[in-house]
């Protein structure tokens, strides 16, 4: 990855531009340039390439620029490796996305939705948290196939290597996160987090919930070039910015006001670049995002996977941390980031409820038709023939049904088998279990019935 390029000394510009006449001087300070110019906050990695303003050089826009910022930057209690605070801009760019997650993520969502109804809403709750967990293993090496995958989760079956290993680990933390939101953020809870992300997937089991040691080198390495892109704080310093940054998340009244999202990202961001474990931060990292937003309120983010936005474009998601360490310990960059990605993560899922609301009025349709089948069967049993009416040839299992909706076993057991009833599917014995397929005429079979 190519590192950006850093920005020219700002007070060597500063002598510059005063130095160059007194008319140029007025004239820039006339000119309105913002901390944003266009809508966009660009690194001078980006601004060097665009067009500035008539009459004036690269160099003069972003002096410019950076005096807007200086104006309007808020420190944080979050540091750096050099005790410096980092800090951020309230941009326009940031304010639009707030107003845009404030809307959506928050309160009612405005649409006929199945996760509003609560019937249905833990079928779309593992689903999310299925597609979370595969996509952020993903991101840290995990190889197996998403079908693959999917089936491991939904039926209960053991990891049979360590890339299944890492995803049912990510499923299980995803799970617990929900149960804990009400907890104050420690030290502890962390340790205990990445101890159940990485059970049995690091080299060094007894690296799992604990922090590295001062012999454990660490960097951040761009895997395709083995460039150096990050070294992280000295060991020894990690259990006071472990407790700072536990203070920070469970802050409510701190001075500047940090928004919750802003706070939930700053979370992520810290926790990556402080790197306090061998293996195995950035899957913390973006949970602790989780927990946070959740934690506010947010309740709608659990039902999104931000990893997914993220492995689509990884080299962004690497930028936005250079462009910081880059420019005055300047998180804003991060923070349109990750609003970028949170707030796509939203369209996905609106688009995914569409798709399914299209779906399921052409299933609704067909099963209209009988009036005894919507008498005699379940909602449950309903979402399993919309499945299989999409998905032809997929694979159920009674523990499968039961993780899908969280039912006990027996109840998952009876939906099954009336819909063997009913010549809907059909039960095989594989090994010691059953399972079962929808009926190769499954729309004949609906219609007939």
């Amino acid at each position: 990855m190519k590192i950006p390029r850093p920005p020219p000394d700002y007070d060597n510009l500063g002598r510059s531009v005063v130095g160059a006449s007194a008319e140029h001087l007025r004239r820039l300070l006339s000119a309105s340039i913002g901390p944003a110019p266009g809508g966009c906050y660009l690194h001078w990695d980006e601004l060097r390439h665009k067009s500035p303003p008539a009459g004036f050089s690269h160099e003069d826009w972003w002096f410019a620029v950076k005096s807007a910022r200086y104006l309007l930057y808020k420190p944080l209690p979050l540091r750096d490796k050099g005790d410096r605070p980092f800090q951020f801009v309230l941009a326009d760019p940031i304010l639009s996305r707030l107003h845009r997650i404030d809307r959506d993520a928050s309160g009612q969502i405005r649409l006929a939705a199945p996760i509003a109804n609560p019937e249905t809403r833990d079928t779309y709750l593992v689903s999310s948290l299925v597609e979370e967990a595969i996509t952020s293993s993903q991101l840290e090496g995990a190889s197996t196939a998403r079908q693959t995958a999917k089936e491991m989760l939904r039926q209960g079956r053991q990891p049979r290597d360590q890339s299944e290993q890492m995803i049912c680990n990510n499923f299980q933390a995803m799970r617990s996160i929900s149960e804990h939101i009400r907890e104050p953020l420690t030290p502890d809870a962390i340790l205990d987090l990445h101890r159940v992300l990485t059970q049995d997937t690091l080299d060094d089991p007894s690296a799992a919930g604990r922090l590295r040691y001062p012999h454990e080198r660490i960097e951040v390495v761009d895997h395709r070039d083995h460039r150096v892109l990050h070294v992280p704080p000295a060991a020894d310093e990690l259990p006071g910015r472990l407790d700072l940054l536990c203070r920070f998340a469970n802050a409510t009244d701190d001075e500047p006001f940090v928004h919750p999202i802003i706070r939930a990202i700053l979370l992520h961001f810290a926790l990556a670049y402080h790197h306090p474990f061998v293996d195995g931060n950035g899957r913390v990292a973006r949970a602790l995002f989780y927990w946070s937003a959740l934690s506010r309120g947010y309740w709608l983010l659990e039902f999104v996977s931000i990893s997914r936005v993220l492995k689509q474009a990884p080299t962004q998601y690497s930028r936005s941390y250079l462009f910081t360490a880059t420019d005055d310990r300047d998180v804003t960059y991060f923070i349109i980031h990750q609003l970028t990605v949170i707030a796509e993560a939203i369209d996905a899922l609106h688009a995914y409820l569409g798709r399914k609301a299209t779906a399921l009025h052409e299933t609704e349709s067909l099963l209209r038709s009988s009036e005894q089948l919507q008498a005699n069967l379940n909602h449950r049993q309903l979402a399993l023939i919309r499945h299989a009416l999409r998905h032809p040839g997929t694979r159920y299992t009674i523990e499968g049904h039961r993780r899908s909706h969280k039912v006990v076993y027996q109840t998952a057991r009876t939906d099954l088998l009336g819909l063997v009833e009913r010549g809907i599917l059909v039960k095989r014995k594989m090994g010691r279990s059953f399972v079962f397929f929808a009926s190769a005429s499954l729309r004949d079979r609906l219609g007939d019935l």
